[in-house]
């Protein structure tokens, strides 16, 4: 499915990774070793884009990603002036089917993804066999947005407010179960960490999708979910879900009255998804520059800002470089908890 943004007029409206940070600059140089000089380089940066540029997305519509790249997508379009951004859905295999078409498109900034932790990040270590190399097939351009989680759980079957309540909860129980949103997912390590840092031992329940594994959260066969925050608020809300605490480094604007877990004495506990744009390698450097430009512009412009903020994300727009060091940061982060739960998705 596509979706193509023209401006010719206006639409509708795991473990903290600080210390894998340090240990990371070899494996971060290699993410941008893709910009390399390219003959005629300048004169295509200062044409571009001269036709349309397509956003290859691995999730269906709707889902985060999706929403994000939308949304980017009409802010490049606009600022482009007549030419138009596509956004080309590849859903399947927890996005290795749009990465693998990414890795070999022409490296001339008319094809980009917009990468996500699992791709990017947790995939080397879950997957024995990947259709493409994170490290050698693409280059950072910008993260775009980060998206924390919270633990939410149903009221109506858990009787606890806060983490405390709910660690001392599920020891009186028969087992800890935790769904996801599909195996090795954030939200899949994420649980293992949660394990961790409360010393207990969940069950993973990989669902499907989104919707299944609320309606697992609903009818009682599991007792939490890690869900980002910007699909867990509506739901808290409305009063369908509690949420327990989440999981980013502060609290998000989302849920300000909603403590972070670290906040509440689990200081280990801190992880995030992000969302990012990446090019294939060998994108020309100047492309790659002029592309990083105008997503911090779309990205950190009043209005781009405001509905992905609505949307439930924390705005970034980092440079290629730094966007580069937390992919390696967090390949090593999420690396550590794909490997001690001995987990391989293939």
């Amino acid at each position: 499915m596509t979706f193509t943004f023209m401006p010719t007029r206006s639409l509708p409206r795991p473990f903290s990774r600080r210390h894998a940070l340090r240990s990371v600059g070899a494996a971060a140089a290699v993410v941008v070793a893709g910009l390399v000089p390219a003959t005629g380089a300048q004169a295509q940066a200062a044409d571009y884009p001269s036709k349309p540029v397509r956003i290859i997305v691995g999730f269906p519509a709707g889902t985060g990603p999706d929403i994000v790249a939308r949304l980017l997508a009409q802010k490049l379009s606009e600022g482009w002036g007549n030419q138009g951004v596509i956004v080309d859905n590849k859903p399947g295999a927890g996005g290795l089917i749009a990465a693998g078409e990414a890795a070999r498109a022409a490296p001339d900034g008319y094809t980009l993804m917009l990468g996500e932790t699992g791709q990017l990040s947790i995939a080397p270590s879950s997957y024995n066999k990947l259709p493409y190399d994170p490290a050698k097939d693409f280059v950072a351009v910008s993260q775009v947005v980060t998206a924390d989680f919270v633990l939410l759980v149903n009221p109506q079957k858990v009787p606890s407010r806060n983490v405390k309540d709910f660690v001392t909860w599920t020891q009186q129980q028969k087992g800890l179960f935790l769904a996801t949103f599909g195996a090795g997912t954030p939200g899949h390590f994420g649980a293992y960490m949660f394990g961790e840092a409360v010393k207990l031992k969940p069950e993973p329940v990989h669902y499907k999708n989104t919707a299944d594994a609320l309606g697992g959260l609903f009818s009682g066969d599991v007792q939490g979910v890690f869900a980002t925050v910007g699909l867990g608020a509506p739901q808290v809300k409305a009063g369908k879900l509690a949420a327990l605490g989440t999981t980013g480094a502060t609290r998000s604007p989302m849920m300000p009255d909603v403590p972070t877990i670290k906040e509440q004495g689990y200081a280990n506990l801190e992880f995030s998804s992000w969302f990012g744009i990446v090019a294939p390698a060998r994108t020309p450097p100047e492309i790659v520059a002029r592309l990083h430009a105008d997503i911090v512009k779309a990205v950190q412009s009043p209005e781009g800002k405001a509905k992905m903020e609505e949307a439930g994300f924390r705005v970034t727009g980092t440079s290629p470089q730094e966007f580069a060091r937390t992919i390696a940061a967090d390949t090593v982060t999420w690396g550590k908890a794909v490997a001690a739960t001995g987990f391989k998705a293939d």
